[in-house]
């Protein structure tokens, strides 16, 4: 068996091996790589009349890659991301679920996604229609394309993109969205606006941009493909018992509910769980010191719309209060430290060096970097919450 110190360098010599491996197939000059991309989106069926006019002249946008790697979901903490469920979404979405309401019924028989689900991801994803984005998709997803860190998932994206607007779904002009290329009132990526985009009204169109009907029912009909149980609902806050072992909040393992029951898990007003054998995990977004959550495989599947937890935690989270649900129970702590992208780099670098594999020190906070402070959060008899504090980087760091 490898020791942990041998380990890593044997996972950081396969890292260093593909990344180098990757970067030298992939042309550093742009427009180099955009002759090479628009050869491969003619053989993908793209008409040349459409690769001509959406991408002459075509030049990369320094800052989306900036933003590509500052994502919110992966860089802000769990207290300063929930603010996006606050007293304005919360009231605009109520009126709203009255605004659509026959149209959401409809909706909903059809597909099964309840419709205050349906908005909250409306809120979140474009704050009802408000924000689709600003950015040009098509040179977004070509700079996204070109770099090399996510370059296969984007090339995809962007002969999907490419293949709308020769479908006449969009005009070149009309197709503007979020850094990444997400379009219309749900933010779709040009895949999944193939794959699962509904006319609803039966006007011959597929419209996420200005048809409330089809926008709704396009979101319905992926959810709906994710597998979405009408008769669950995405989870709940729960109080856990003293001398709870933190390692088990992870999504990695999950329980029936009725074990976490037995183990002593209770509802946040100390109320017993339901005596039922429902898969659940549990989550701790804030480390042991903030709220912690039973969630249920709705959740699992908000997550496959966006992989980030605080995402599906404030989409749940925003459903229930558009029903009238309280607040989460647990505020922010009044001594709370904001951790700095440059310090999460710190910490993972020193983990790195202690033989806890993190990978590429990113200051982005992902599933390797939870599981190697939860590595050493065991060996040094702390709670293994695998959540990053400034008390842990003046652990590790020793500043």
């Amino acid at each position: 068996m490898f020791s942990t110190r041998a380990r890593y360098w044997f996972f950081f010599a396969i890292f260093f091996f593909n990344v180098n491996s990757a970067s030298s197939d992939q042309p550093t000059n742009f427009d180099d790589w955009l002759v090479d991309f628009r050869a491969s989106a003619s053989a993908a069926g793209v008409s040349e009349r459409t690769l001509s006019v959406a991408l002459d002249g075509t030049q990369p946008l320094p800052d989306v890659i900036a933003k590509d790697r500052r994502q919110a979901e992966f860089t802000l903490s769990y207290w300063r991301y929930m603010k996006r469920v606050n007293s304005r979404r919360i009231q605009k979405g109520i009126g709203l679920l009255k605004t659509h309401k026959s149209l959401l019924q409809r909706v909903t028989n059809k597909f099964g996604v309840p419709a205050h689900y349906l908005m909250a991801f409306w809120g979140l994803e474009s704050n009802f229609g408000e924000t689709f984005g600003g950015y040009r998709v098509i040179p977004a997803l070509a700079t996204l394309a070109h770099d090399g860190r996510r370059s296969k998932f984007f090339r995809a994206q962007l002969i999907a993109a490419l293949k709308i607007l020769d479908n006449g779904d969009i005009t070149l002009g009309r197709m503007r969205g979020s850094w990444a290329g997400a379009m219309g009132h749900f933010q779709f990526i040009p895949t999944t606006y193939q794959a699962y985009a509904v006319d609803f009204d039966g006007d011959g169109k597929r419209d996420i941009w200005n048809n409330m009907a089809d926008a709704f029912a396009s979101a319905a009909n992926y959810l709906s493909s994710l597998g979405w149980d009408p008769k669950q609902r995405w989870g709940r806050e729960v109080k856990l018992p003293k001398h709870f072992d933190f390692s088990e909040a992870t999504l990695n393992d999950w329980k029936p509910l009725s074990e976490w029951r037995r183990a002593g898990v209770k509802r946040i007003n100390d109320a017993i769980l339901p005596n039922i054998d429902i898969k659940s995990w549990l989550v701790i977004p804030a480390g042991h010191k903030g709220p912690a959550f039973a969630v249920y495989p709705n959740f699992r599947r908000i997550m496959r719309w966006n992989k980030s937890i605080l995402y599906a935690i404030s989409i749940g989270h925003l459903a229930d209060r558009l029903k009238g649900a309280a607040p989460i129970s647990i505020a922010r702590p009044k001594n709370y430290r904001r951790v700095s992208v440059e310090k999460v780099k710190e910490i993972q670098a020193r983990l790195n060096s202690m033989g806890f594999y993190v990978g590429k020190p990113d200051g982005v906070v992902g599933k390797n970097t939870r599981s190697a402070i939860r590595d050493f959060q065991k060996r040094e008899n702390m709670p293994a919450d695998g959540h990053i504090t400034v008390n842990l980087w003046e652990r590790l760091v020793g500043k």
